[in-house]
């Protein structure tokens, strides 16, 4: 993806945090329905709005009968929800170490606690990112080292991994999947962590990179449950940062030939994720899995939104249904000038994500300063927070509070259920947690509109503001 086109994408969909964003997230509120309607629950964020309990719709008997109707279908299931959450990058780690133990704390209760958004799907990175303090990976040999002689994770014991198990802590079933930006250097064409591609003679030894990493990750009290072959396997970004480009047959031999059975041999149950890019890239996915030695190794598709319609997600699902969706990228732009009320624009996207079969929806930075760093890399991506290097104040994005409407009642093993009605401006998603709740989100990016949402033989009626998002439990 170009600089333009990840920037537009940024702009368009990126989310931000309101003038007030300090606040703490505000708890779920009860909100009694009115007499003879089912219990419901609601949350809106909407102008000066943040997350706010509002007086909840009652369910009433009846079918609606207006042309703004919802009608929901439990009966029909779709994918199972793995979670939400964000990138903990070594610049993300590293602003939080930087925090008083106390603020640290309370920042990771706000992101992974049961009170706060309760994110439980994070991703990491194997080496440096352009979100980085620096290039750097485990084996920064000046000569070839097959053999991995110098490999080393020292970097990350420093506040990479006692972030990563200081989050785990706040919530034990945080799942962690990690990708690589670059291999080593010396196992690259032009011999540097910036651009450039894999040489394929070196395949076993990065098999076994992989294996020395998920190997030293979990000695040191840190399982990672998945990993991408590469970070956008489509680009190498013309050598602006950490970066490797894989053509389709290199990360299907790679796959198939040396990580898969490389995994296998050393008895480690870490899914593979492949493609890690965008969703133009469908028919690549769809070329990849049609080989069943890539097929039998592969869990899944890890997708970015920065080019594509999601609806490419549910091409591959339809013609490989057993292997799964997971959307691994995006976040807000700090440049933008809507980074703090652009909750709306956000919201939506998330709904066309799990309404294409996604699994999980992960944010980029959890954490950058004002300015978008630490960054060694050419993009103005924000932070889901953003820390000020000076004060040490938070700022949430509006890409926070859209996700408040979602990780904080979506639990993990919920299905999404279908929804129909094709109203203008107005999205919508449904689901039904494992114990019985369910959840429906509304999303207006357009003119105040009143809608009717019809379940089984009930519906009820709810307002919706312009630019808002609006969650009811029941």
């Amino acid at each position: 993806m170009n600089k333009t086109t990840r920037r537009t994408f940024l702009k368009l969909a990126a989310v931000a945090a309101s003038s007030s964003a300090s606040r703490p997230l505000t708890a779920w509120t009860v909100v009694d329905a009115p007499s003879g309607g089912t219990h419901v629950k609601a949350w809106r964020t909407s102008g000066a709005q943040r997350c706010v309990p509002i007086e909840a719709p009652a369910w009433q008997t009846g079918v609606p009968t207006s042309p703004m109707s919802i009608r929901l279908d439990p009966e029909q299931r779709y994918q199972q929800v793995l979670g939400f959450g964000a990138a903990l990058t070594d610049a993300s780690c590293y602003l939080l170490e930087q925090l008083d133990a106390e603020k640290r704390k309370a920042l990771l209760d706000e992101c992974f606690g049961p009170s706060g958004l309760s994110f439980s799907v994070a991703r990491t990175t194997i080496g440096s990112s352009d979100y980085s303090l620096n290039a750097y990976s485990y084996d920064d040999s000046e000569s070839p080292d097959p053999e991995l002689t110098h490999f080393s994770i020292d970097h990350d014991r420093k506040y990479i991994l006692p972030l990563l198990k200081e989050a785990r802590q706040t919530n034990p079933e945080l799942f962690y999947f990690s990708s690589p930006w670059s291999p080593p250097a010396w196992m690259k064409a032009g011999n540097s962590l910036l651009g450039g591609s894999m040489r394929k003679h070196y395949f076993a030894a990065y098999a076994q990179y992989f294996v020395k990493f998920l190997q030293g990750y979990s000695v040191d009290g840190v399982k990672i449950n998945a990993v991408t072959v590469q970070n956008e396997v489509d680009t190498d970004q013309d050598g602006r940062m950490p970066q490797a480009l894989w053509g389709q047959e290199y990360e299907m031999d790679f796959v198939k030939s040396y990580l898969g059975p490389a995994l296998q041999k050393a008895s480690l149950d870490t899914k593979i994720w492949i493609l890690d890019h965008n969703y133009n890239l469908w028919g690549r996915v769809v070329d990849e899995l049609s080989d069943p030695d890539v097929y039998k190794y592969v869990d899944g598709v890890a997708w970015h939104g920065y080019y594509g319609p999601p609806s490419s997600m549910t091409r591959v699902h339809d013609t490989f249904p057993e292997k799964n969706a997971y959307w691994t990228e995006g976040g807000p732009d700090f440049k933008a000038p809507d980074y703090a009320t652009d909750w709306a624009n956000w919201s939506s996207t998330f709904t066309g994500i799990l309404r294409n079969w996604a699994k999980c929806i992960v944010s980029w930075n959890l954490v950058l300063d004002e300015n978008g760093k630490p960054n060694i890399g050419p993009f103005s991506c924000g932070g889901l927070l953003t820390i000020n290097s000076r004060t040490r104040e938070l700022t949430r994005s509006g890409q926070y509070w859209a996700f408040a409407h979602y990780s904080k009642v979506i639990q993990r093993g919920a299905s999404v259920i279908a929804s129909s009605g094709d109203l203008d401006k107005i999205d919508h998603v449904a689901l039904q947690n494992p114990d019985g709740s369910h959840v429906l989100i509304l999303t207006n990016t357009g003119r105040e509109e009143t809608v009717q949402c019809a379940h089984r033989d009930q519906s009820l009626t709810v307002s919706l503001p312009p630019d808002s998002v609006t969650t009811l439990v029941w």
